[in-house]
């Protein structure tokens, strides 16, 4: 049985003893982490985690999503690692355990977009390149998809191939986008309205599973708001008028930079997404091929049924993005690697 294999048999049964897996091998891997820092834009500090092995000769590099921490991806970096690849996350600004922008830190908020490209440009080159790679492989969620895509527009070279879990390339809104402009456009203009929640947002509370439009995974919902219970100082509540401003004009660049992006692309959408417009993935995706070099499959390889959350999904959908993601990151890394990665055991 190749490691493959054994993994794809563990993924589609780790719900049924998730508790076992999380206070066993989960949470000794988790201590096996190390724990780093660097000052991004302004001076805010960055923090990141690394799970290393001297048998791993790539890394994959994670751009979590909006309000995340790598303190909710270990199941996810414990996966990757056992893989054959050493794992390195960024907490972004303003969340996690990086730096807050206002005082009411449960605000969710950024002064310029480009400040979490920038931050992300440090971490590469400061905290990953160093460590001397022979390749470097990006993974991102929602928000961290849009960070990383900026940052591939600008340095195509830096990653061998790069898959997007429902990457926030538009925002799904509760109104008319012409109606969502003019308001943000006017909160602009107010700077107490432009630095406070949007519209129907406000600080985090947990909300039960029955309502969350996440994640179909009861267990992995439940691990999730567990870890914002247990860390208030991670939690982060609804964003700013100025963040959506900032994130819908995001959305936008990226589209029309779509074609400075040469970097191999696997975009995994979730077919029940109600966080990210997933007609942005297709406009992306069209952009791309107009360009020459289109995502893998020329189009969004759906996830059907999978709420926003892809990597946090039921073990099927969960397994099906992996087993995806793995696949494609193994076509991409040459000869010995590939064969390495894909046929241990």
């Amino acid at each position: 049985m190749t490691l493959s294999t054994f993994n794809s048999a563990q993924w589609l049964s780790r719900e049924k003893q998730f508790s076992a897996f999380a206070t066993g091998p989960l949470l000794d891997f988790w201590r096996r982490r190390e724990e780093g820092e660097f000052l991004g834009v302004g001076d805010v500090p960055i923090r990141f985690v690394r799970f290393s092995s001297a048998q791993h000769q790539q890394v994959v590099v994670v751009s979590p999503g909006r309000i995340e921490s790598y303190i909710k991806y270990p199941e996810v970096a414990y996966d990757l690692f056992h893989s054959g690849y050493d794992v390195m996350i960024i907490d972004h600004r303003g969340q996690g355990r990086s730096g807050r922008m206002l005082a009411d830190s449960h605000r969710g908020h950024v002064v310029n977009f480009a400040d979490y490209v920038d931050d992300f440009a440090r971490f590469y080159q400061q905290e990953v390149l160093p460590h001397g790679y022979q390749q470097h492989l990006a993974l991102a969620h929602s928000m961290g998809g849009a960070i990383l895509a900026q940052f591939l527009a600008r340095d195509p070279q830096a990653f061998t191939a790069a898959a997007l879990c429902a990457p926030m390339f538009g925002i799904y809104l509760p109104m008319p986008g012409w109606m969502a402009k003019r308001i943000l456009n006017w909160a602009e203009k107010h700077p107490m309205l432009r630095d406070y929640y949007a519209v129907g947002t406000g600080q985090w509370r947990p909300l039960p599973y029955i309502v969350n439009a996440l994640t179909h995974s009861r267990e992995r919902y439940h691990r999730s708001l567990r870890y914002y219970a247990d860390y208030p100082e991670l939690q982060v509540g609804g964003p700013t008028y100025h963040w959506v401003r900032e994130s819908m004009l995001a959305g936008r660049q990226i589209i029309a930079q779509a074609a400075k992006i040469t970097t191999p692309i696997l975009l995994l959408q979730a077919g029940e997404d109600r966080v990210v417009d997933n007609r942005s993935h297709w406009a992306f995706c069209q952009a791309m091929s107009d360009a020459g070099h289109p995502c893998e499959g020329g189009n969004p390889r759906v996830i059907k049924g999978a709420r926003h959350e892809i990597l946090f999904e039921r073990d099927a959908m969960r397994a099906e993005a992996l087993n995806a993601i793995l696949h494609f990151f193994a076509q991409h890394l040459g000869g010995a690697a590939a064969a390495e990665n894909t046929i241990r055991g």
